[in-house]
């Protein structure tokens, strides 16, 4: 499903399938938010990370505790 046309019904019966009803003052608000949360996805998508190391790579404690910050 497309979330950038996602409409308060399609909201609705998704929370629905996924067991959780919203009262029909929730529906707009549900859709909207789902909205947004896909356009920071989608901006999120078109970053560059180049070289960078996935998170999982990183151990904590790992730096130089001299280094200057």
């Amino acid at each position: 499903m497309n979330t950038a046309e996602l409409t308060p019904q399609e909201a609705a019966r998704g929370a629905l399938r996924a067991g959780l009803p919203l009262a029909s003052d929730r529906h707009e608000v549900v859709a909207s938010t789902a909205r947004h949360i896909q356009s920071v996805i989608a901006t999120l998508r078109e970053l560059d990370f180049g070289e960078t190391p996935p998170a999982i790579s990183y151990t904590a404690g790992q730096e130089d505790v001299d280094a200057a910050v």
